[in-house]
């Protein structure tokens, strides 16, 4: 029985990297697979799941490989004892392939991991969730407008972003500690897989350059986001209704706009800015963390739902919206866009990174950065459609592109071509 081994900081399920992993894992098992997850014990404790879980590390790793960072610039390169103690455990159980999504999380020291993978001959798959691996410091680099990473980095734009350092930019070392790294494996150990197509004509310029990659996009659990029609364009949780005031019209546009944590780089200003361009018949509604103090401050046809970690509200929201609005200015895949559709709702978006992969003319529209006009007019082109056309177009995109279960079998698919 071949073993697998995949490594992300995170395990939880209410992370899109842990519940990839936990999946990618599942899919694995049925297939055959022994199947091991490695995670930080500090971030998530003891955690449950049908893989076999291997706790890396405990919170007091996490605070110090935390301080190394914040004093020193140092992210992934703490942890000595803690990941010395991890390839004990790896040269145990011996796995055939080990998959890497995440280590830059306070838990694993990079140097270390990659001369056991070295020495030992693994085959390694890595899949590209940001921009770390192969720059000096940042996760990604479009909002900062910054190619520094093409040559080597230094002078540092993104100092204070995570993984934040106070003090110090050793942002040009770290990218050369990178490079040495991890371009140490022969390429026929070593498959990058990329999340978007966008994401591997980026890295075509890196110092990965002459590995081989591989597109796998990210899938999602389409009996979950499904279209959930009920007959009324409000938004409602029980007998609360979503939008503000006591009066529910179904006539309504509503555009919806959904993110973890509202950032800047989320196209926030971009979406307050555009809830001022709004008639009387028009709302927006804005699911996610927004920024302190921002809340009470918010246009009067703006609507905040606070984040939720229950799939099938979210799943509802999707449905009942007009349009969906991703006006993002910094992003690899979002798997929003791709939840909305499955929900039968179009996308529109700007055109930042992977973002534009998802649709086609009949689910979604792209516009430029910075163009709420533009923006505005294409939700308003989808809202004023027959919905119940959008609304089959969007699920059966979905259906045909979007379903997890075909996505991890792609991994699978690699792992045998490896062996």
């Amino acid at each position: 029985m071949p073993k697998l081994l995949q490594i992300n900081p995170v395990l939880r399920l209410s992370t899109s990297t842990g519940r990839i992993m936990r999946e990618i894992g599942d899919v694995a098992i049925a297939n055959g697979w022994e199947s091991y997850v490695a995670y930080s014990g500090g971030r998530d404790g003891l955690v449950q799941c049908s893989s076999q879980a291997v706790p890396v590390g405990n919170k007091w790793d996490v605070l110090f490989h935390g301080c190394s960072t914040r004093l020193f610039d140092r992210h992934g390169l703490g942890s000595v004892c803690v990941t010395k103690r991890f390839i004990e455990q790896l040269e145990e159980m011996d796995p055939d392939i080990i998959h890497i999504h995440n280590i830059h999380g306070y838990f694993l020291n990079y140097k270390i991991l990659f001369e056991y993978l070295k020495r030992r001959n693994k085959l390694v798959v890595w899949t590209v969730h940001d921009c770390w691996l192969y720059t000096g410091h940042c996760y990604h680099y479009a909002s900062a407008k910054c190619g520094r990473w093409v040559g080597g980095c230094g002078r540092c734009p993104q100092r204070g972003e995570f993984p934040k350092s106070w003090f110090i930019d050793r942002s040009a070392k770290n990218f050369l500690d990178k490079k040495k790294a991890f371009t140490s494996l022969k390429p026929e150990n070593f498959v990058i897989v990329t999340v978007s197509e966008w994401m591997r004509e980026e890295m075509k310029r890196s110092f990965l350059s002459d590995y081989p990659f591989r597109v796998i996009h990210n899938g999602i659990d389409l009996d979950v986001f499904r279209p959930i029609v009920r007959g009324t364009k409000c938004f409602t949780r029980g007998t609360d209704c979503f939008t503000r005031g006591t009066q529910c019209s179904t006539d309504f546009v509503t555009y919806l706009g959904v993110a973890s944590i509202w950032l800047d780089e989320k196209g926030l200003p971009d979406l307050i800015r555009m809830s001022g361009m709004l008639n009387s018949d028009e709302r927006m509604v804005l699911v996610g963390k927004l920024p302190k103090g921002m809340k009470q401050g918010l246009p009067k046809n703006v609507t905040h739902v606070p984040r939720t970690e229950n799939v099938t509200e979210l799943a509802r929201m999707y449905s009942e919206a007009s349009v969906f609005l991703n006006p993002t200015w910094q992003d690899n895949y979002p798997t929003v866009n791709l939840e909305a559709q499955a929900c039968g709702t179009p996308v529109v978006t700007y055109r930042t990174g992977g973002s534009p992969e998802s649709l086609t003319p009949a689910t979604g529209a792209v516009v430029e950065q910075g163009d709420v006009d533009g923006m505005l007019a294409q939700a308003r082109r989808f809202a004023a459609m027959d919905r119940d056309v959008v609304r089959g177009a969007c699920r059966e995109h979905a259906l045909r592109n979007f379903a997890k279960t075909d996505r991890y079998n792609d991994y699978i698919e690699l792992y045998q071509s490896m062996l």
